[in-house]
């Protein structure tokens, strides 16, 4: 009896008087700290995220490397499990873990994932998929069947239509009462569920005229899910930021993190409304060793250097709104995520 007393005491303390029925886990591949700050000089010294009060630091090593890849690091949040790079949605051993959003579908959960890149891609998929290799991505599609997910918005379609065994599960999901779209235009949609692949492979930049999509996105997305009462669960991706640092683009890289900070601030306005809602934000891994050389804030300027073309081991912040927030607090592992989100939602409970 004592036992249980504690139990309740610290799921008090750590959740606050009322847990939160939605989680929304924003991931901005490859944000380190410098291009969360680049992005604020460029915004002329503000940003959504300075809004969160509560931020941690997160050690994000695979299992084989210290120095982890997004598909290592998504699946270490989606599963609890650190892992080799490349793995999706399998442990170190190569063995299948249920995922977060798995585990939300269980408990009848609405779920969703929104990336600005291709959905098979190692972040979104990770979420939903178990394979070897992150390369595997007409694999991936398959599990996309496999597992009943109420909204996916990004790009990816040739994996879906355009495939090498001749399959178009694009008509599959069809059957399976989907909404399939090829573009943005989701006005007229009102529920789910649905899949929308707004480009054949991956989505265009910010700086070639992307434009809002990303935020179009989370709204449309977070509409939808809204509708269930017994909650959700959701993943959504800045998946450029990371392609920004690889290419050593500082303009690349900032303009990604000021448009995922759009849907930072939209998050943020939608948990503060709702009062349910807990919203982490965070990255898998820092992209490129960026390194600011100066900068004004009254002038958006930024002078920027890099160390690598690959990704760096440095701790990841992570920032936390909403109930459940406190728990997000100090220095722990990337997989820690996935058991504060799991206890959070009360997932795997009757």
């Amino acid at each position: 009896m004592k036992k249980i007393v504690a139990l309740c005491l610290l799921s008090a303390s750590l959740f606050g008087q009322k847990a939160p029925k939605n989680v929304i886990l924003l991931i901005g591949d490859g944000m380190g700290v410098s291009q969360i700050y680049a992005g604020l000089t460029a915004n002329r010294g503000h940003l959504n995220l300075e809004r969160v009060k509560v931020i941690g630091f997160h050690k994000n090593q695979a299992s084989d490397n210290y120095v982890t890849d997004s598909a290592a690091g998504a699946t270490a949040f989606a599963t609890g499990k650190q892992t080799y790079n490349g793995a999706i949605g399998l442990d170190s051993l190569k063995v299948p873990s249920v995922t977060l959003l798995e585990m939300a579908e269980q408990k009848g959960l609405s779920t969703g994932l929104v990336s600005t890149c291709d959905i098979t891609d190692a972040t979104p998929s990770s979420f939903i998929a178990h394979q070897l290799k992150r390369s595997m991505h007409e694999e991936i599609a398959l599990d996309f069947l496999k597992t009943p997910v109420d909204v996916v918005i990004g790009g990816g379609r040739k994996y879906f239509e355009k495939r090498k065994d001749g399959l178009n599960l694009l008509d599959t999901l069809r059957k399976k009462g989907y909404q399939v779209q090829s573009n943005l235009d989701l006005d007229g949609i009102t529920k789910g569920p649905l899949v929308a692949l707004y480009a054949e492979e991956n989505p265009i930049k910010v700086m070639e005229g992307r434009g809002d999509a990303l935020l179009k996105s989370a709204k449309k997305t977070l509409e939808i899910l809204n509708q269930n009462k017994k909650g959700f669960f959701v993943m959504i991706e800045g998946s450029q930021i990371d392609w920004g640092g690889h290419a050593n683009d500082a303009d690349y890289a900032i303009t990604e993190m000021v448009d995922f900070d759009k849907s930072i601030g939209y998050a943020l306005d939608f948990a503060k409304k709702n009062e349910e809602t807990l919203v982490i934000i965070t990255a898998d891994h820092e992209t490129g060793g960026m390194a600011l050389m100066g900068g004004n804030m009254k002038t958006g300027e930024v002078k920027a250097a890099f160390t690598t073309k690959g990704h760096t081991g440095q701790m990841i912040p992570v920032f936390a709104f909403g109930p459940g927030a406190e728990a997000f607090g100090g220095i722990y592992n990337n997989y820690d995520i996935f058991t504060k989100i799991k206890q959070a939602l009360k997932l795997g409970q009757k």
